[in-house]
């Protein structure tokens, strides 16, 4: 029996129609890209509210296409004509190789674009061949012990007894290009996977701090990028690593002891600030961080209102994690895979010991005033290097 994989798509149903068409468009370039990138060979084919990716490897086909943004859900379907006799007698042989007698099932049925009978008849008749070619069974629609799914469609019937659920969202590149503020940490990975999956084509920058940081923090970072960089399958993913020592040293300088209390409000500001300038230069639309109001010090109401006004003019500023409760945020990093049980030596050696809570943007201006803030973006942004990868592996 011919398989394939049956793809579907929710949210975009949503749009208008040329501007789904478009969105579909760009799901199908991100699959086709996906799987010629695994060397995979398949056939694309469009159909109102599916999509079916045909090859002889549905199963390799399946695993990529649940790391592609924009896909609900999958199944791996046996393919039929679109006549209804033989849907019905497929779905029986498909059936029988599971049900055994006094057992309950259902049949889920749904047609499109086909005339001459009603979905529910369709699971009518095909219950009834399934029954004659099992014996002794007992529908249940409610809650059965076997369940199978059957589509009538213009280009052919398709069984089923599985649907995947998969990441949703919209396809990336409907949207524009973000630049995602990247850290050793869960937060950060976890909020440019968000942003991915609003359609934004990803860029990453981290601010390295050498000696400042743990010794494990900067193999931490590169194990979040890779893991990232699986969620848009077949494209290369940048980060930029710029070095920012030269701003800790000021930082932590005696003559900066001012401003030990809003040391860490002052580094995600100059953070903010560099990134801001990268993405503006860059030519990206915002900024995504991992920003949760009440998790740290920095990130009190108070003190996410400073740290916004250091955006430049022009550049969005977003925090897909800005509600999130902490447990949350951890099951998406294991579900998508940046977490990790054992970080390692993750520190940063600038912290205070009683940082600021509520600070005010007047002290924590005169506070950058006296480091240097303009001047010191200026001499860190030379020292940054180019990373490359692409699912999951470093590229030269």
């Amino acid at each position: 029996m011919k398989r394939a994989v049956m793809i579907r798509y929710g949210e975009l149903f949503l749009k208008s129609e040329p501007v789904m068409r478009h969105y579909v468009g760009v799901l199908t370039a991100n699959i086709k890209r996906a799987l010629d990138a695994e060397e995979i060979c398949h056939e694309i084919t469009i159909t109102r509210g599916r999509i079916f990716v045909y090859g002889e490897d549905v199963d390799a086909i399946n695993s990529v296409l649940l790391r592609i943004f924009g896909i609900v859900g999958t199944s791996i379907v046996i393919c039929t004509p679109p006549d209804r006799e033989t849907i019905e007698k497929t779905a029986a042989i498909v059936a029988s190789r599971t049900l055994k007698p006094g057992m309950s099932f259902a049949v889920r049925a749904r047609r499109s674009n086909i005339k001459g009978f009603t979905s529910q008849e369709l699971a009518a008749s095909t219950g009834s061949c399934i029954y004659e070619a099992v014996g002794d069974l007992k529908v249940d629609l409610d809650n059965p012990e076997y369940e199978i799914f059957i589509e009538a469609r213009s280009n052919g019937g398709f069984i089923y007894e599985t649907r995947t659920p998969g990441p949703g969202g919209l396809p990336v590149g409907t949207q524009g290009k973000v630049l995602c503020l990247l850290s050793a940490g869960i937060d950060s990975p976890v909020a440019a996977w968000l942003a991915m999956s609003r359609g934004c084509i990803p860029g990453f920058i981290y601010f390295d701090g050498g000696d400042y940081f743990g010794k494990d923090t900067n193999r931490a970072v590169l194990e979040n990028l890779q893991n990232l960089s699986r969620w848009y399958p077949g494209s290369t993913v940048e980060a930029a690593f710029i070095d920012i020592t030269p701003f800790f040293d000021k930082l932590t300088d005696k003559s900066a002891k001012e401003a030990l209390k809003n040391r860490c409000i002052i580094c995600k500001r100059f953070m903010l600030r560099l990134a801001g300038k990268c993405a503006l230069d860059w030519k990206y639309l915002g900024l995504v961080t991992g920003n949760s109001i009440g998790q740290v010090a920095s990130q009190t109401l108070a003190n996410i209102g400073i740290l916004g006004s250091a955006v430049p003019e022009g550049i969005a500023l977003i925090e897909p994690l800005i509600t999130y409760d902490k447990e949350d945020t951890v099951k998406i990093a294991r579900n998508i895979g940046t977490f990790r049980e054992n970080a390692g030596d993750l520190s940063c050696g600038v912290v205070p010991s009683h940082p600021s809570i509520a600070a005010t943007l007047a002290k924590v201006i005169e506070d950058e005033v006296i480091l240097g803030i303009p001047e010191l973006i200026e001499e860190c942004i030379p020292r940054k290097t180019i990373c490359k990868v692409k699912d999951g592996k470093l590229l030269d």
